[in-house]
């Protein structure tokens, strides 16, 4: 399948916690930055990016916490460095049980 057409259907079929972390970053509510989400970059598609601070945001479940998931995260964080943005990383649950939290977290991420 195409990268732009899986894209749209990572969009689509968004877990609750990034339709919320969404709902906080889409239309420059959050410090006036554009955010994009499941966006390709390279041979990955990102969850969430904004492409002026080159700063990725990954929203992750349980399945990153096994061996398989935490090697495919390392690799994919070695590329997305190599092409020039920060990796952040946040738990599913943390965006559903502490929101504020997670901003401030990106908040200090910010360039």
């Amino acid at each position: 399948m195409k990268t732009h057409l899986f894209a749209k259907r990572l969009r689509a079929e968004a877990t609750l916690a990034e339709q919320r972390l969404w709902f906080q970053l889409r239309d420059r509510r959050f410090e006036g930055l554009k955010f994009r989400r499941q966006f390709p970059i390279g041979p990955y598609i990102v969850d969430f990016v904004c492409l002026e601070q080159r700063l990725v945001i990954e929203v992750d479940g349980s399945q990153h916490n096994q061996p398989e998931g935490q090697q495919q995260d390392e690799a994919r964080t070695a590329y997305l460095n190599g092409e020039g943005f920060r990796v952040i990383r946040v738990w599913n649950n943390e965006v559903l049980g502490q929101m504020d939290g997670v901003l401030a977290f990106i908040r200090l991420s910010l360039q």
